[in-house]
């Protein structure tokens, strides 16, 4: 599959998910390339008047410099009673909806945010959707570094093997933008019970949060190319 044919895929993906978005709404806004163009099509539709009235609420820094970028009004979880809508991105989902998050080590803000929205809109590319989680992609939990060795001790004994994050151009490990480590984690046979694990990990005394997304996700978004033609459909 050609780049471009890729990129207009990311594209079709983000502006049916900024499609949406309604009008007086409080817009939770994700982070990744395909989140990217929901925020940059929800603040092209503020600008042709398509859409009035709207506050975003940033996971991220880079959701945040794109939303000023595009020019989204910001707003804050203090000044806010409800999210109607949030838009973000996903590294894995299975035939449940249930996500693996936090390849961008992003995954702490982001489940505050998308599991408050009203309603959760995910957009992937059809690559990541998968029968099991965890058999291709690491799941990352996010630790107070003075906690790391123990917690990894802790997540080795529920069998599964760790590796702290590393930065790419960086020397050292990730930090996030709350200033923690992201330890990435691998079960060999895949995750069998989601929920289960994701309340066992947030229970490890150090462990911020962790990357699984358990019944949060409402709608799914997924790209696809089909004869060389660039499609959206719903999960």
């Amino acid at each position: 599959m050609s780049e471009d044919a890729v990129k207009v895929m990311k594209q079709q993906v983000g502006k049916a998910a900024a499609d949406l978005v309604k009008s007086g709404s409080i817009v939770g806004l994700g982070t990744g390339s395909t989140t990217a163009y929901a925020i940059q099509y929800i603040g092209e539709r503020l600008q042709n008047g398509d859409l009035q009235d709207i506050k975003g609420i940033p996971t991220s820094f880079q959701a945040r410099v794109l939303a000023k970028q595009y020019g989204i009004p910001l707003t804050s979880l203090d000044e806010v009673d409800r999210i109607d809508i949030a838009i973000d991105g996903a590294d894995e989902v299975d035939p449940q909806k249930q996500l693996i998050k936090g390849g961008g080590a992003a995954h702490t803000q982001e489940k505050i945010v998308d599991s408050l929205a009203e309603q959760f809109v995910v957009v992937v590319d059809e690559s990541k959707i998968v029968e099991k989680l965890n058999l291709g992609f690491l799941l990352p939990v996010e630790v107070l570094p003075m906690a790391m060795t123990p917690v990894m001790q802790k997540i080795e004994a529920l069998g599964g093997k760790t590796t702290l994050r590393m930065g790419v151009k960086k020397a050292g490990p990730v930090v996030t933008d709350q200033g923690n480590l992201v330890i990435d984690v691998k079960f060999d046979n895949g995750i069998d019970n989601p929920a289960e694990l994701e309340k066992t990990l947030n229970n490890i005394p150090g462990v911020l949060e962790n990357g699984l997304f358990v019944n949060v996700a409402d709608v799914v978004l997924i790209g696809e190319v089909k004869d060389g033609k660039p499609t959206v459909r719903q999960m």
